[in-house]
């Protein structure tokens, strides 16, 4: 059979940490580390659940993530995304360094605005903005828009800052340093990749001036035409700030239904025509036994023709 993706595409394996313990993770990040088809592994960044009932277990992102590194020792990994306002922008730099680090100089840096303003029905979850009750029950403010995307802006510079190997000051609109160290310094340089997720008209304007890498999320939340209008957005900011938009890797996520690979097949094919190169297939819990290499036998190798 005849490829069927070019062969710069890549793929990735999500697994959400919501109403799933960490021997269930582990299992799958262990078995995906042993697959070399799959690149990379990534978790979300939440507090609370996102759907049903607010009670249900949720571990939190950057821990689970340090464990997970110490347990793989070939997948790159991070969170999509990191929701900004949950850290300090020094203190998620610090914790950034050191899961590089540990894992070896793995970790991409997924970063997102987090909880803001939004409608009901926003982002493709159906209901009230979820962030709504996830903030209120940990004591943190939800934000306009336009001051999330200025204050990721302001953490992107204070990261690259930090990275940079030298003592860091700062003084920006939220945060100030005073003689920052950040010893030991990421093993990757100047610093882990910085993936920015997300898809409003401003947002993507940030992510053509300093990311490494896009993501979006894809169907079911979104439709193939949805997100390739947004990169066609993208396309046009890198334009207008002289990018070549051929360095920006674009990526999108997907969540794969068990019951119809043939089905989601088609649909990545759509996607990677759409023009994305890197596909992150989210899995929804429970995992079933042998997910990993379900995903790579299904999935993986049908779209590359093997």
């Amino acid at each position: 059979m005849d490829r069927l993706t070019p062969p710069e595409v890549t793929f990735g394996v999500k697994t959400t940490p919501m109403r799933v313990g960490y021997p269930e993770i582990l299992r799958v990040w262990e078995e995906a580390d042993e697959l070399p088809e799959l690149v990379d592994a990534w978790l979300w960044d939440h507090l609370m659940p996102l759907v049903g009932p607010k009670d249900g277990d949720v571990l939190e992102g950057w821990t689970l993530l340090s464990a997970l590194a110490a347990r793989t020792r070939r997948l790159r990994l991070g969170l999509l995304v990191t929701a900004n306002p949950l850290r300090r922008p020094a203190l998620l730099g610090k914790m950034a360094t050191t899961v590089d680090v540990l894992s070896g100089g793995r970790l991409v840096m997924g970063l997102g605005v987090g909880g803001t303003h939004q409608p009901a029905g926003a982002g493709g979850i159906a209901g009230e903005n979820p962030a709504v009750a996830e903030y209120a029950g940990y004591g943190l403010d939800l934000v306009p828009p336009g001051e999330g995307i200025a204050r990721l802006a302001e953490t992107i510079e204070v990261l690259r800052g930090m990275w940079s190997g030298e003592a860091f000051d700062y003084a920006g609109r939220w945060t100030t340093l005073t003689g920052n160290h950040n010893r030991p310094g990421p093993v990757q340089r100047p610093g882990p990749p910085i993936l920015i997720g997300g898809w409003g008209t401003r947002l993507l304007r940030l992510v053509a001036e300093r990311a490494d890498i896009w993501n979006v999320p894809g169907p079911p939340h979104n439709a193939v035409a949805a997100v390739a209008e947004r990169a066609r957005v993208l396309d046009a900011h890198c334009a207008a700030i002289g990018r070549d938009p051929a360095t920006l890797t674009r990526s999108v996520q997907y969540i794969v239904s068990y019951q119809d690979p043939a089905r989601d097949r088609a649909v990545l094919a759509e996607l990677i025509a759409a023009g994305f190169t890197h596909l992150v297939l989210s899995l929804r819990a429970p995992y079933p036994p042998g997910v990993a290499k379900w995903l790579v036998e299904e999935i993986v190798r049908p779209l590359r023709g093997e």
